[in-house]
């Protein structure tokens, strides 16, 4: 016969001692498996005497409920001191700081271009763009300013063959947009230009913003209500702005357009060096002579362009005394805007 109670005290100091959820399918295995001892005890019916078998059948399934009824207290029991040992392991301090992750900004050059593109869109003007890579042709010639010219000395040019060059400034798309298009035109073209310079104000490569308008009636007036409506937004409505006689060979008459300096309001300053003005960019009426290269009748059309570099709009407008800090990526000064 079974020694039921001795098969329970053994059972028991075994199913005891399995700390494990693994040690627990060990002790399973045992007594509950194909090859377990309460399976070879079922076995041991067929060889009994028949008046024995109901009996001991009947004390072998009791044990076998007993046996899986142990073990899945024990499994109900690892399990939720499992759960409480994860949930303290894996607890949040909800008290403690949070983990920081840098923002990027936006640089203040991108800042700045698109805050005068705004403006002038604001005002009816599109936006163009043309290639980086330009022709002499484009870049020059149609500017009036012909392979002999003396005006091309005042821009260091890369050239990369001699009738292909980096562009030195955005004037060719105003070249190339007036050839597809006809008037009344009224665009800005933003861009990356190049020139051979490099120092604490220049650098060889750096962006512009020039803007054309073309119509029968544009009159030097015109360009001047543009232009101090884009100063007074860009800076404060405050800022005194005055028109300087000067020289571009693809506007006539041309000048050079101040603001009152930002540092010293006007009173004379090492910035602006006693003058109390900043030049901030050229402007002028479209020279005849670039009507004609591009097929507008200068007797019908008129027309004023402007050009600036947005590394100087953007140090007057934010107090930046060297324009290396926009290409040096440091964070501490990229972060101030």
């Amino acid at each position: 016969m079974l020694d039921t109670d001795s098969f329970k005290k053994v059972f028991l100091s075994e199913l005891d001692k399995a700390a494990s959820t693994s040690e627990l399918q060990q002790v399973r295995i045992k007594y509950l498996g194909k090859k377990g001892l309460l399976t070879a005890q079922l076995k041991n019916l067929s060889t009994m005497p028949a008046e024995e078998k109901r009996s001991f059948g009947k004390a072998v399934n009791e044990l076998k409920g007993f046996v899986e009824n142990e073990i899945a207290l024990k499994e109900s029991a690892l399990g939720n001191a499992d759960l409480k040992k994860r949930l303290s392991s894996e607890t949040i301090d909800v008290t403690l700081p949070g983990k920081y992750t840098p923002v990027g900004r936006e640089h203040p050059i991108n800042k700045v271009l698109r805050e005068i593109e705004d403006i002038f869109i604001s005002m009816g003007f599109g936006v163009e763009e043309g290639p980086q890579v330009e022709l002499d042709y484009y870049n020059f010639e149609a500017l009036n300013m012909p392979k002999d010219h003396p005006a091309r000395d005042m821009q260091d040019t890369f050239y990369i063959t001699d009738d292909v060059i980096l562009r030195t400034h955005t004037s060719p798309v105003q070249i190339r947009t007036m050839e597809k298009k006809k008037p009344p035109l009224r665009f800005i073209a933003p861009g990356k230009v190049y020139r051979c310079d490099a120092d604490i104000s220049h650098t060889p490569m750096f962006h512009q913003v020039e803007g054309l308008m073309v119509d029968t009636d544009i009159s030097f007036s015109d360009l001047k209500g543009v232009l101090e409506t884009f100063i007074h937004r860009i800076f404060n409505p405050e800022t005194s702005v005055r028109f300087r006689p000067s020289f571009f060979p693809f506007t006539e008459p041309s000048a050079e357009v101040d603001i009152g300096c930002i540092f010293c309001k006007g009173s004379g300053c090492q910035v602006c060096k006693g003058t109390g003005w900043l030049e901030i960019l050229g402007a002028g009426m479209v020279n005849p002579r670039v009507f004609e290269m591009v097929g507008y009748n200068p007797a019908i059309y008129t027309g004023f362009a402007f050009g600036m570099g947005v590394e100087r709009i953007t140090m007057l407008k934010y107090g930046i005394d060297d324009i290396r800090l926009f290409f040096e990526n440091d964070l501490r000064f990229l972060r101030q805007f």
